[in-house]
């Protein structure tokens, strides 16, 4: 992996490698295979994790409070340890609070090297019982798979759970973490720094081909991405890829509402599910993540099953 570069917002941006959107906009700098630290606040940091060409884990985020760090997402055990590394290198205040979006081993299997520092693990209400149960069964199994990195831990169960949103304020900085709903996962939560107009978002909304559907209801997703756009936005960090603005939502939502409808167009045409993954196109689909949409085979598998199955 290439050495970490700082980037601060207040001193400009480099400009190239600029991908621009479908609606010409700027989604972020394209660095594949970059981990990235940007500071996008006063004592916020966003660390963007390389996906190319080996995936390493999600992006994180912390925030420096008078006297302790919140951080945003554990990732895997040896991103946490990385990620501490970097927060030393801004802070020196404890690590006393690591939010969790999800479940999710790429977001939560480093709690324990955070918990060993002292911090408590935090996470929605909605997401306890995918802790307590997919979890740890996940976590136990890459214990023999990997036992170099997982072998001498013990699983980082949350220790605070929120039902609907939990403030975290002081003087310096406010964080609320917010669950709107079922999403990619039932327990899916976001981290909003209002003062600074940033959202950081987990896997609610990412930029890139990098959806992951197999737990979601995608109605009620797109239902959440709804009331993330009323929020005034400046910045998206997202679960994964390049950090962006509100147009990111907008085009995560607008992914999930037109491969619902063309699929659905396509049933009440009597295509059978086959012919739908031959012939379902989404041109723009290719321009912001770099696949067809074709290629997210799973999604659209999982988009007709709900269309089509009785309740």
């Amino acid at each position: 992996m290439k050495p970490h570069r700082i980037r601060s917002l207040g001193v400009g941006l480099l400009t190239a490698g600029i991908l621009f959107g479908v609606s010409g906009y700027a989604v972020g700098l394209l660095m594949p295979t970059e981990t990235t630290v940007t500071e996008l606040a006063p004592g916020v940091f966003f660390r963007k994790a390389q996906w190319e060409p080996q995936f390493i884990g999600c992006n994180q985020g912390w925030i420096v409070f008078d006297d302790f760090v919140l951080v945003i997402e554990a990732s895997f055990p040896n991103q946490a340890e990385e990620l501490i590394k970097e927060i030393r290198k801004t802070s020196d205040k404890p690590i006393k609070y690591v939010f969790d979006t999800h479940w999710h081993g790429d977001h939560a299997d480093g709690n324990p090297v955070f918990i060993a520092e002292g911090a408590s693990a935090i996470a929605s209400e909605s997401s306890r019982d995918q802790f307590l149960n997919k979890g740890v069964a996940s976590f136990e199994k890459l214990k023999t798979e990997k036992p170099d990195e997982y072998g001498k831990l013990k699983y980082g169960i949350p220790a605070v759970y929120f039902p609907k949103k939990m403030v975290i304020e002081d003087s310096r900085q406010r964080v609320e973490l917010i669950h709107f709903g079922h999403g990619h996962t039932p327990g899916d939560a976001v981290a909003w720094l209002p003062k600074h107009g940033i959202l950081f978002t987990g896997d609610s909304c990412v930029n890139g081909p990098f959806n992951y559907t197999g737990e979601s209801n995608t109605a009620s997703w797109i239902a959440v991405l709804t009331e993330m756009v009323k929020m005034p936005i400046k910045r998206v960090c997202p679960g994964h890829g390049e950090m962006s603005d509100m147009k990111l939502v907008e085009t995560q939502r607008r992914y999930f509402v037109e491969l619902r409808q063309a699929i659905q167009e396509a049933i009440t045409a009597g295509k059978s599910l086959d012919e739908i993954k031959r012939t379902i196109d989404l041109p723009w689909f290719k321009e912001w993540t770099g696949v067809t949409v074709r290629e997210r085979a799973e999604n659209i598998e999982h988009v007709y099953k709900e269309l089509t199955t009785k309740t």
